[in-house]
């Protein structure tokens, strides 16, 4: 047991393994972490939503403790919404909210595009549906592609002190010295070759942009980003006016994690969305003292 979550390794074929942690009970609720992460990004969020949701932090390939396959082709996106649904067969969810954190929420997304049988509501928090332009998808390709190389020469503590260094985590600089080491505990204990093949296999540039699939996007959908996150905040505005069922709502004082940097929060935005009250938070960034104009 981990943090009184269960364990589950389940064999979704073709040479993987997917580790699993379940806790709580109730409704079903699926989390996926971010590029770095693992389960163990959801502990707090889990301890908070275990009187009400039965969740389920699944470990991405070449994540946490699953599998690191040899072959980049095996960490597709596309493949992995196959091994989701496997898990769920496996754990005996039929349906069940889906809720993604960048990486994750891109993974989130496509699923439920491919999958919407299997989803009641979708949580996407700091994601994009991915890279519309060629060009720029063939500059993050290359740059994808080094940083998997160096990923694999060098040893994990060199690249999650490159890693960290990223202008996307200013925000967290704020965090405690121990909320910090946590972060950097789970990002170390990921093996180079899985994070490295990840990169080569679900990078943000190997599949073309779902955007124009949206308008088709039947679930009902909760769109999260930290004020502070800038980038995202304009991803969400987008997706919102594309997604038939969307709601928007900007975490006032929180970057790109905003599960990290403003936990509570986090919770309270996703319960009221999966309880059905969630509205928009549109006027809570307008009237939050230190909230940017947009």
């Amino acid at each position: 047991m981990t943090d009184g979550a269960a364990q589950h390794d389940i064999d979704v074929g073709d040479g993987l393994t997917i580790h699993v942690e379940t806790r709580g009970r109730g409704s079903p609720l699926v989390l996926l972490h971010g590029f770095t992460g693992s389960s163990r990004t959801w502990h707090a969020l889990g301890a908070a939503l275990e009187d009400r949701f039965t969740t389920i932090a699944v470990d991405l390939p070449g994540h946490g403790r699953s599998g690191a396959p040899a072959d980049p082709a095996r960490y597709a996106i596309a493949r992995f919404g196959d091994d989701l649904a496997r898990v769920l067969d496996a754990l005996r969810v039929d349906r069940a909210a889906i809720l993604g954190y960048s990486f994750g929420g891109r993974t989130a997304l496509r699923f439920a595009l491919a999958h919407p049988e299997r989803v009641t509501h979708l949580v996407l928090e700091g994601a994009s549906p991915g890279i519309d332009d060629p060009a720029e998808r063939l500059e993050r390709h290359a740059a994808d592609d080094a940083l998997a190389d160096r990923i694999e020469r060098q040893s994990i503590a060199r690249f999650v002190e490159e890693w960290e260094r990223l202008p996307l985590w200013a925000s967290q600089e704020r965090l405690t010295p121990a909320a910090r080491a946590a972060l950097r505990d789970e990002r170390l204990r990921n093996q180079p070759h899985g994070l490295a093949n990840s990169l080569r296999g679900a990078g943000a540039a190997i599949e073309a942009s779902v955007f124009p699939a949206l308008p088709g996007l039947r679930v009902p959908t909760l769109l999260l980003a930290g004020a502070l996150d800038t980038k995202y905040v304009a991803e969400g505005e987008r997706m919102a006016g594309a997604i038939p069922d969307a709601t928007l709502c900007i975490i006032p004082d929180a970057g790109h994690a905003v599960h990290v940097e403003q936990p509570a929060a986090f919770a309270a935005a996703v319960a009221s969305f999966l309880a059905g009250h969630v509205t928009s938070a549109r006027d809570t960034l307008r009237h939050a003292p230190g909230a940017p104009a947009r």
